[in-house]
């Protein structure tokens, strides 16, 4: 891994879970961790579900796009998480592979979306203690 780790979230339609996770990462980690986050089938709109509950907690993601999975994304990212899309990231040697099984927050209201995104943050905190730790004086 380089001085400064990536990480690549892929979801189906990168507009929900990988965008949320890609929000907590941007939010705890700050410039420690190099974020991306796309899809194997984007949709049009990031899901306002989402966006109200990140909102919700004070992290912004309404200005963000879906984007489609590409090679050089997996390629250019030191840990590639998928969720509810692992057979469609493409698998390159020395890269570190990660499946969460997070519930898939479409066509959902903020109430059910809440747990959701609740769970991204406590993977993403575990993910950042193993990755980008605080440096310590």
């Amino acid at each position: 891994m380089a001085d400064k780790p990536s990480v690549l979230f892929v979801c189906v339609h990168n507009a929900g879970r990988s965008q949320m996770a890609a929000a907590w990462l941007t939010h705890l980690a700050g410039n420690r961790v190099e974020v991306r986050s796309a899809g194997s089938n984007p949709g049009d709109a990031v899901n306002p579900a989402a966006v109200e509950a990140m909102a919700e907690v004070g992290i912004d993601i309404s200005a963000e796009t879906p984007k489609i999975l590409t090679i050089d994304a997996v390629r250019e990212s030191d840990v590639c998480i998928t969720m509810g899309c692992g057979d469609t990231c493409p698998v390159f040697p020395g890269k570190r592979y990660l499946d969460w099984k997070v519930e898939d927050p479409a066509g959902q209201g903020v109430a059910p979306v809440r747990p959701i995104r609740d769970e991204i943050k406590i993977l993403v905190e575990g993910l950042i203690a193993e990755i980008a730790p605080e440096a310590t004086a």
